[in-house]
């Protein structure tokens, strides 16, 4: 293979290539994951409260960076993996770069990041109030 400034010698790998685009990808669907479990994982605490240890932390990590309008960390880690394996990285966020093309036709701005995390903030709470109620109503039967 010709010399890459990646790998001056010229030795480049396929290989170490799909192995950084699957851990690009992995990135991907560990971040899906966490947006999911950020939004909703306060369903877990309709089963056991104890799990609202895990989801709150989650969800006011969400909360903060569209607030806060900064970057999640696993951003530019995926960007790092795909850069790694020869493809180019994308400015922005997750949310912009993935999300977004399929709720809004325009790019992210910050009145937008501010709403959903407004959505995150306001659907949790709802979840929760939800998860009280039905404990206080079952310790009530018990």
């Amino acid at each position: 293979m010709p010399p890459t400034s990646r790998n001056p010698g010229g030795c480049s790998s396929r290989r170490e290539s799909v192995i950084d685009r699957l851990a690009a990808d992995a990135v991907v669907v560990l971040h899906a994951a966490f947006v999911a479990f950020a939004c909703l994982g306060g369903f877990l605490a309709w089963r056991a409260l104890r799990y609202a240890l895990l989801h709150l932390p989650a969800a006011a990590w969400a909360a903060y960076v569209e607030f806060s309008g900064r970057i999640c960390p696993l951003t530019p880690l995926e960007n790092h993996f795909r850069q790694r394996a020869g493809e180019a990285g994308y400015a922005g966020g997750f949310v912009e770069h993935h999300l977004l093309p399929l709720l809004y036709p325009a790019g992210l701005t910050l009145d937008i990041q501010f709403a959903l995390g407004a959505v995150v903030v306001a659907l949790n709470a709802a979840i929760y109030a939800g998860a009280i109620a039905r404990h206080r109503a079952s310790r009530g039967r018990g």
